[in-house]
């Protein structure tokens, strides 16, 4: 069946789509399509949108170099609305210089209030953790952490999750829970590069868990 078939346009030609950042589950923004831009989307593999108050075609990030690379199209149950799942170059999706549009929270009786904090999916903040560090292990950063353990190599690595492991023993002697958490944090950074260093994925690590599951 084709999306063709399928998607319904409003009146004027347009349907909603929502654009979020794949690795962080984070919204970025809402905008518009029509059949034009959708059909353009899907032959380039990056955002098109139809801009109603320009009234013309717009190629997200052609001006800004900020670009949406699409990963993962899906359509609504109602056939109405649009949910892209994008690789946002430059981290930049609004026009303001944030992160995200949504970037106003309502607080109180209904004041805005602007908040920078990104929304994250939080139980994908492993998976964004680990593909931020593949990304830095396949292309190195000046200045990134990160990268600086990849240069050095194995023995560094190593080096590193055992001077973490040891701190994590030592904050639970000290029974001081913000230190056991701030020192867990660490460990399991350095576990993520360990595991990125050999190029194995988190789905075996979850797959190993739920084979021991069984065994409980």
């Amino acid at each position: 069946m084709s999306i063709w078939e399928e998607i319904k346009f409003n009146s004027d030609g347009l349907i909603p789509a929502i654009v979020q950042e794949e690795k962080t589950g984070c919204v970025l923004m809402m905008a518009y399509m029509n059949q034009e831009s959708l059909q353009k989307t899907l032959d380039t593999g990056e955002t098109w949108f139809w801009s109603r108050s320009r009234e013309e075609l717009w190629h997200k990030g052609e001006t800004s170099g900020h670009i949406q690379k699409v990963s993962e199209i899906r359509l609504d149950c109602d056939g109405d609305t649009l949910l892209i799942q994008v690789e946002q170059e430059g981290e930049i999706a609004c026009h303001t210089g944030r992160p995200s549009c949504f970037y106003r929270k309502v607080v109180g009786g209904g004041e805005l209030k602007d908040d920078d904090t990104v929304p994250f999916v939080k139980k994908e903040i492993l998976k964004a953790l680990y593909e931020l560090i593949k990304d830095r292990k396949n292309q190195l950063e000046e200045g990134s952490y990160t990268c600086y353990l990849f240069e050095k190599g194995q023995d560094k690595i190593l080096k590193k999750v055992g001077e973490e492991a040891a701190e994590v023993i030592i904050a639970s002697k000290n029974n001081e829970e913000g230190e056991i958490i701030y020192e867990v944090s660490d460990l399991v950074y350095h576990l993520l590069v360990l595991l990125n260093y050999h190029d194995i994925s988190l789905n075996e690590i979850k797959e190993e868990l739920r084979k021991r599951r069984k065994k409980r």
